[in-house]
């Protein structure tokens, strides 16, 4: 006979009592704020065809997708990510008038990696994605929108660093690097692994110029000063552009009066192929990565039939919830269970009064007990 697994598999966790209840709560006030920004519900499938992912992951990262097969043989995939599903649906059905459409999502992602490193298999994510609106006052109202939502769940020490994705391609294409090489390259600039990033650089024969160029971005870190200094070391007009967008970005931001949270940080790149311009991520002290990531998209759309700009980001719950507690920021929590004990003779009256306090919202759980 085998024996009963009854504890969890490698990356996964059983979340009950007050952990459970203080998440949902957390994860509603979330959703609260992204709703009064005029964002819309939407729901995709668990599991999507591997091509919907495919060309937006890294071959590294394709290699811990959940995968399987359907009866028609297609290969499967537990999603690892929500913008491309989001995306596939957006270009189906939702953009056919050009006005902007705005969509708040919330559920589970999964990747099998081999090196967990504290992290999770399968992560609660909640997010948004705005598409049809390419302005930087799009951008601003994500960043703007992720600092509020923070805010809401009680998080107060945190910053979001923004970079963007153009100022490195143009880099890259002023260097003559190809395709394969950005992508090597981004791959160890994102784990901040910046002598392979060199060697790589070597090994593929990039002028000296722009070896020490694509390795000094990850010091333009700081207030928009950092902007001056990077601006300063660029001449191709692609990265120009991406600083004098971020110098209009932190204006807008300041209309939103939230530019205490915000830092710059032009190294900043994601392992994602498909983000185009605006990148961001949020830190705070208590958990060793980004609680949330976000950034412009313009191109992904079009992959699945209808191009149109976007921009988007996630929060990941478990991380937040990890710097909550380990904060120890106040929160609300669930109001105790009312406990009526009750027997043969008084189950009547009990059962009348626990109706009662359940129509004025208290919580009361009815329990027999023997005469």
């Amino acid at each position: 006979m085998n024996k009963v697994l009854l504890h969890t598999p490698d990356g996964v966790r059983d979340i009950y009592g007050s952990e459970c209840s203080d998440r949902l709560i957390i994860r509603d006030k979330i959703h609260e704020k992204m709703k009064l920004y005029g964002y819309e519900d939407i729901d995709t499938p668990t599991f999507e065809f591997f091509d919907v992912f495919a060309q937006e992951i890294n071959a590294g990262d394709a290699r811990e997708l959940y995968k399987f097969f359907d009866k028609d043989g297609n290969t499967m995939v537990l999603r690892p990510d929500f913008t491309p599903s989001i995306a596939r649906c957006a270009s189906k059905v939702m953009l056919e008038d050009k006005k902007p459409v705005r969509v708040v999502y919330q559920g589970s992602t999964f990747m099998n990696t081999s090196s967990l490193q504290g992290k999770l298999k399968e992560n609660y994510n909640i997010g948004v994605e705005f598409f049809q609106d390419d302005s930087v006052y799009a951008d601003a109202e994500m960043i703007a929108l992720l600092i509020e939502s923070l805010l809401s769940s009680g998080l107060k020490d945190f910053q979001v660093s923004i970079g963007d994705a153009e100022y490195y391609k143009g880099i890259c294409e002023e260097a003559g690097i190809d395709a394969e090489t950005e992508v090597m390259i981004r791959e160890q600039i994102v784990q901040k692994n910046y002598f392979a990033a060199e060697n790589i650089m070597v090994e593929r024969n990039i002028p000296e110029k722009y070896k020490n160029l694509i390795v000094k971005v990850a010091e333009f870190i700081g207030s928009d000063d950092a902007l001056d200094k990077a601006q300063e070391q660029v001449s191709n007009e692609r990265s120009l552009n991406a600083i004098k967008r971020l110098k209009r970005l932190y204006q807008v931001l300041k209309e939103y009066d939230v530019t205490q949270y915000v830092s710059f940080d032009l190294g900043m790149l994601s392992k994602f192929n498909y983000y185009t311009g605006v990148i961001f991520s949020a830190y705070t002290y208590g958990v060793g990565d980004a609680i949330a990531k976000g950034g412009r998209y313009n191109t992904l759309l079009g992959k699945y039939g209808q191009d149109a700009p976007a921009i988007g980001f996630v929060i990941l719950l478990d991380d937040l919830m990890s710097a909550l507690y380990r904060q120890n920021v106040e929160m609300e929590h669930e109001k105790q269970t009312v406990i009526m004990e009750f027997d043969e003779e008084n189950f009547g009256p009990q059962l009348s009064e626990a109706i009662k306090m359940r129509k004025d919202g208290r919580k009361v759980a009815l329990d027999y007990r023997k005469a």
